[in-house]
């Protein structure tokens, strides 16, 4: 037997309908937000993820040459794709420009729980004004997303990469340099954090300071600490999303980024009930469109987990709605499966989700598969009742029988 490839799964129908109700519910937020969904290649070429993340995410991610000598990567994720599309494309609609999309991205990374090669990324991004509305309508996005789905548990930690970009630029290290500071400090790698700031002339004080405020946290009190622009930026979009109705909102100056491209506020989201590995979204503010050829554009954005996101709803005891038809239509003889074919084919026309017996079970054994599929209604096609313009419909949760005409039955069924 040919095995499918690590870190890759099968879905059968029941996962498939889960999956396929909890896409849907996060489309449907996105749209009354008024996003509207756009998609791009699964493979893109291997600079658009170097450009942006750096040489060594090849390391990390499925790169290959092609047939025709081009270096071509499956996407680790959508927002670069996706800002390259906009670039190429899309610089002329009218802003704000609201996006969102779902699919697959791939990572050759270490298989293990709710984290896959192959797995899957719902997303969004803002293209407008880089102010406190614009992150807070994005901030609600991904909230409504998760109470929509049924999320009971989760928490939106908001910080701001100025705090840690400015005062390490008082200390005169910037760019490049502080890059490699910021990734630590985002992983709360002190002591490596603490050694790249002595490497880049910065003293023990105030590295001990700069940590200290990667340690804030709490509610948006605590912005006390800081003051000027971010600090009133954060408390706006602290008001914004209390207008929204969300209050499990806090303040975290240790959601840092590391990569340079994040210009502004950025968030992470959280399911406590996955443990350690709790993250389920993050997003910020970014600017990547010039690294892409295009003019600087403010951008804000989210990308949601897809797989951890349902991992955390079935630990919390999620349930998807049970596989349902509406009617199972059975012949009882040989001779009328010319007429069974005939009122299935009617109802799927009229929208009727409808089976008919394929194997030529007899009419106990027809009841009894009906069951399993939770058919909601049986009809029986028999020659008395054609004979009457009628067939008999059984309703499967009450035992109840009774004869049906024929152009009576969508009704019936509804």
């Amino acid at each position: 037997m040919i095995q499918r490839p690590r870190g890759t799964r099968d879905f059968g129908p029941e996962e498939m309908e889960k999956r396929r109700s909890l896409e849907s519910k996060m489309r449907r937020e996105a749209a009354l937000f008024g996003f509207r969904e756009v998609t791009t290649p699964i493979f893109e070429h291997t600079e658009l993820f170097t450009i942006k993340s750096g040489p060594n995410v090849v390391e990390e991610i499925y790169a290959f040459t092609d047939k025709g000598g081009r270096d071509i990567s499956l996407r680790p994720e959508l927002t670069a794709p996706v800002m390259r599309f906009f670039v190429n494309e899309l610089t002329n609609y009218p802003r704000p420009l609201k996006m969102f999309y779902f699919g697959q991205c791939f990572r050759y990374e270490r298989p293990q729980s709710g984290r896959f090669r192959e797995f899957y990324q719902f997303g969004a991004e803002l293209i407008g004004n880089p102010g406190p509305e614009s992150d807070a309508e994005v901030i609600a996005l991904a909230a409504s997303i998760m109470r929509s789905v049924g999320l009971k548990d989760y928490n939106i930690r908001i910080g701001h990469i100025g705090v840690l970009r400015g005062l390490l630029a008082s200390s005169g290290v910037e760019g490049a340099q502080a890059a490699p500071i910021l990734q630590k400090l985002d992983k709360k790698e002190y002591e490596e954090a603490s050694a790249r700031m002595a490497e880049a002339g910065i003293s023990a004080d105030e590295a001990e300071r700069i940590i200290e405020i990667t340690k804030t946290s709490g509610p948006k009190e605590v912005l006390d600490k800081i003051e000027g622009e971010v600090r009133d930026h954060l408390l706006e979009i602290f008001k914004i999303l209390s207008y929204y109705g969300f209050d499990n909102v806090q303040v975290d100056l240790g959601v840092v980024r590391g990569l340079d491209y994040y210009t502004g506020m950025v968030f992470e989201m959280d399911a406590p009930v996955l443990g350690a590995e709790k993250q389920i979204c993050g997003g910020g503010s970014y600017s990547l469109t010039e690294l892409f050829g295009g003019e600087r554009t403010f951008s804000t954005g989210f990308g949601i987990g897809f797989d951890r996101t349902l991992l955390a709803l079935e630990r919390e005891g999620y349930q998807a709605p049970s596989h349902v038809i509406d009617a199972f239509v059975i012949p009882v003889t040989p001779s009328m499966k010319e007429d069974a074919f005939r009122i299935a084919a009617q109802l799927r026309r009229e929208g009727v989700a409808t089976e008919v017996d394929l194997m030529g079970r007899s009419l106990s054994k027809n009841f009894k598969h009906a069951a399993s599929l939770n058919a909601r209604k049986v009809i029986i096609v028999g020659e008395k009742e054609l004979a009457q313009g009628a067939v008999a419909v059984r309703d499967m949760s009450s035992g109840d029988q009774r004869l049906v005409k024929k152009e009576d039955l969508r009704s019936e069924l509804q």
